[in-house]
């Protein structure tokens, strides 16, 4: 993995683990959703008018068939999210969630995509699956009242992950369809498609509105710019490199939550830091 790739990636990584503090804030369901779908379709139209003005970028029936495919599985990937985080941990919730998405997409990729890491790589993979395990999980907080519903939905939201890495990926590579302007429609598809439902719900949505003005505009502004950035590296570099590297934001957001949060237990959090960093240093080298 390139060092541009690695650079792409870590950036990534620490907007990811701050947008999801935001959210976790919140707390919000569909009707948060909502909002921060449509305000990012805003906030990033301009740049999307500027690729489409000034380098011609074509959208098409496929182009926009790709859109609505992203639009449709990150819907479903941050419903889960929300309602995961409604119900149990950010230090649980999270990292279950970005260990399994990885873990699926890296596999997928290469039983069906033909991709073929190096035994080196598959090493860094792993370790930073072990290390998000290590970091922010343990058996007794699986006991934990609630923690099972959490779980559950962490774990269909890792699903969720691998199938629009693999189906994002697709589009960047195969079909060279420009990361900023995929992620602007399917922020444009996640907003008309949750529209129906933020309607039915209105006074929600102004409670929202209203309490988490800030979260809103926060992950607004700061999701699509992480996944640009991690559809940029997929765009030349492998799925299997990229997806299990991203779980560096583990790291950053552990941090978070020992200094934001209170979290303890530093002695695992640091082993569990320790094999993160030696994956992606396995992943750089493989």
């Amino acid at each position: 993995m390139t060092g541009w790739a690695i650079t792409l990636i870590l950036a990534a990584a620490f907007i990811h683990a701050t947008w999801n503090l935001l959210a976790k804030r919140a707390s919000g369901g569909a009707a948060f959703t909502w909002l921060f779908a449509g305000w990012s379709a805003i906030l990033y139209t301009p740049l999307a008018a500027a690729i489409v003005l000034f380098q011609q970028a074509h959208i098409g029936l496929t182009e926009i068939g790709f859109m609505a495919g992203s639009a449709a599985l990150h819907t479903a990937y941050f419903l889960l999210l929300n309602q995961g985080y409604r119900v149990g941990d950010l230090s649980l919730v999270y990292p279950l969630a970005r260990g399994t998405g990885p873990l699926l997409s890296s596999l997928t990729a290469i039983l069906l995509l033909g991709e073929r890491p190096s035994a080196l790589a598959i090493s860094g993979g792993l370790l930073i699956v072990l290390g998000v395990v290590a970091l922010t999980s343990g058996p007794a907080r699986l006991r934990m009242g609630g923690a099972r519903s959490a779980v559950s939905y962490a774990l269909l939201t890792g699903t969720f992950i691998a199938g629009y890495t693999l189906w994002d990926k697709q589009a960047v590579s195969a079909f060279l369809i420009s990361p900023l302007l995929l992620d602007w429609g399917a922020n444009v598809g996640r907003a008309l498609l949750l529209t129906p439902v933020a309607l039915s719900r209105w006074s929600e949505v102004r409670v929202e509105w209203n309490t988490h003005r800030f979260e809103v505009l926060g992950v607004a502004a700061l999701a699509p710019l992480s996944y640009i950035f991690v559809l940029t590296a997929l765009s030349f570099t492998p799925v299997s490199y990229v997806a299990p590297a991203r779980e560096i934001s583990i790291l950053i957001g552990a941090a978070m939550g020992t200094r934001l949060l209170g979290e303890g237990d530093a002695p695992r959090r640091l082993a569990g830091a320790g094999a993160m960093v030696l994956g992606v240093v396995a992943l750089a080298l493989g």
